[in-house]
């Protein structure tokens, strides 16, 4: 008999093929119906590649009245006695994905694209400007049909983003938002819903400051599992696949669970909602038949990370709860903003651990093991130019060099490491990147071996186990590696480990803050 195999939806973002061609499919349509039926006009914020656009799709259906395609699914039920339920209106669904917007006339280009196709419905004068053409379509739509338009935009952001480092064209894309999207607010009458995405919520875009009547369910509790995936819808949908990856991976079902929860859940849209999983990341686990960085693989964080260095953004505060941020803050995005951390949250890179009422700020860190480690081995090439891979300076050669033992190695590959640092007047003082390079160097290794990395006061700085050494590390800027070893000693940061019978190497090290690198070396 032929294997049967379930169609997993990667890269599937209309609900219409998803639903003909039997993909696999999460059921949100609870969220449709209850949507549609307690208001008018939304905007919705998640990272990249998390589904929004397969729910704008499915939006679409439902207001295209494709009924047929529902069947079996909760809206079906919670619609079954509702007279009127799927009726037809007229829609206009704008998609800014796959454009190049780095020309000067991309976003009219693709906007008088979608206008056309809609005047061969409903006419139109393709003279007029753009913002005048579209008010008379939903005109025309309404006196058509006797409905109200509903519009859905689909990553209105992606104009904006793309051209971040290029602040005329910046301008220019919010003025042509403005004029466009303006009309939204004064023909209101022609409206029966509306509904936003995008990745981050620019302040100063009219859309938002026009369209105030927008509402904003990006940190609503009951729409946290609006996109990605909960570990009940998990279990619920794919564990056939589960346990076919946990057999390839030699797991049980529960520890298969537990990997791909470390690896790929832990994003939080309301800080007391369940937790979701990446979708793409997990589809494709499933079909690869293993666990891989694959949402991070889709897109590097260039500027992101640029931004970072030159702000001078201490990287330790990714640790422990250090980072923090108000709801004002995270939903509101401000080029100008000198706090890097609510477009980290915004871009997924960064997501809710609690939430302080009576200071009326959120506590973030990274969601899960994918997004960390992803991110600060892109930080490391930044911080330190040596750590290319091939060269014998990178984190997975000083990986090789711990586990054999080989102390002459590690230090030949951290002084690289440090002295790639680059020096300009406009820099940090070496403190800061002293301190940066080591969280993320050793924090990096801790996807290999069993790092700590402290700095609370009577705890060594890095202790780093593999399976036949344990390394005790104490870093000094400006002091002796002398100093360093004594302290290990007088603190006994070497006590837990003295029955233990693997190699103990206790590590002082100094560094030099004048000509910024790693000058003394004690191996005791």
């Amino acid at each position: 008999m032929a294997e049967e195999f379930r169609r997993l939806p990667i890269g599937v973002q209309s609900f219409e093929i998803m639903r003909q061609e039997k993909f696999l499919y999460v059921d949100k349509t609870r969220y449709v119906y209850r949507l549609a039926h307690s208001g008018r006009q939304y905007f919705l914020s998640r990272p990249r590649r998390f589904g929004k656009s397969l729910f704008l799709s499915t939006l679409k259906a439902y207001w295209e009245g494709k009924q047929e395609l529902f069947e079996g699914l909760e809206i079906a039920e919670l619609a079954k006695n509702e007279e009127g339920a799927f009726e037809p209106y007229p829609v206009f669904y704008f998609d800014f994905n796959g454009q190049n917007y780095q020309v000067d006339t991309a976003l009219e280009d693709i906007l008088a694209e979608h206008l056309r196709r809609w005047e061969k419905i409903y006419g139109g004068d393709g003279s007029l400007p753009l913002s005048e053409r579209f008010r008379n379509l939903m005109a025309a739509a309404k006196e058509k049909t006797g409905k109200g338009c509903v519009v859905l935009i689909d990553e209105y952001d992606k104009p904006l983003l793309e051209v971040l480092e290029n602040d005329k064209l910046e301008e220019h894309n919010k003025s042509v938002f403005k004029g466009f999207f303006g009309t939204l607010k004064s023909y209101d009458e022609y409206l029966q819903f509306v509904f936003i995405t995008g990745v981050t919520k620019f302040s100063k875009v009219s859309i938002f400051s026009d369209l105030n009547q927008l509402n904003d369910i990006s940190f609503s509790k009951d729409f946290a599992g609006i996109c990605g995936i909960t570990e009940t819808e998990l279990t619920a949908v794919f564990a056939p696949e589960i346990e076919k990856l946990a057999g390839g991976m030699s797991l049980s079902y529960e520890e298969c669970i537990a990997e791909l929860r470390k690896m790929y859940d832990g994003y939080h849209f309301h800080p007391e909602a369940d937790g979701v999983y990446n979708p793409f990341s997990l589809l494709k686990a499933f079909f690869g038949g293993e666990m891989g960085a694959y949402w991070f693989a889709t897109g590097t964080p260039t500027f992101l990370v640029r931004r970072m260095k030159s702000m001078h953004f201490d990287v330790r505060q990714f640790e422990g709860g250090m980072l923090h941020a108000t709801s004002a803050a995270l939903s509101d995005y401000r080029a100008e903003n000198p706090d890097i951390v609510p477009l980290l949250y915004q871009t997924g890179y960064l997501t809710l651990f609690g939430y302080d009422a009576r200071k009326r700020r959120y506590t973030l860190g990274f969601p899960n093991e994918e997004v960390k480690y992803g991110f600060l081995e892109s930080l490391l090439p930044v911080y330190t130019p040596a750590s290319v891979p091939g060269r014998g300076t990178d984190i997975f050669s000083l990986d090789d060099s711990l586990e054999a033992g080989d102390t002459d190695r590690v230090r030949e590959i951290l002084t690289a490491l440090f002295d790639s640092i680059p020096y300009t007047v406009d820099d940090a003082p070496f403190e800061h990147y002293f301190q940066s390079v080591l969280y993320i160097v050793f924090t990096l290794l801790g996807q290999h071996t069993h790092c700590e990395v402290h700095s609370s006061r009577g705890r060594a700085d890095c202790v780093l186990e593999t399976d036949r050494f344990v390394y005790i590390f104490e870093f000094k800027v400006d002091k002796s590696a002398q100093e360093a070893l004594e302290q290990i000693e007088a603190k006994g940061y070497a006590a837990p480990y003295g029955a233990d019978e693997r190699q103990l190497f206790k590590i002082g090290v100094s560094f030099d803050s004048e000509t910024r690198s790693l000058t003394d070396w004690l191996v005791g």
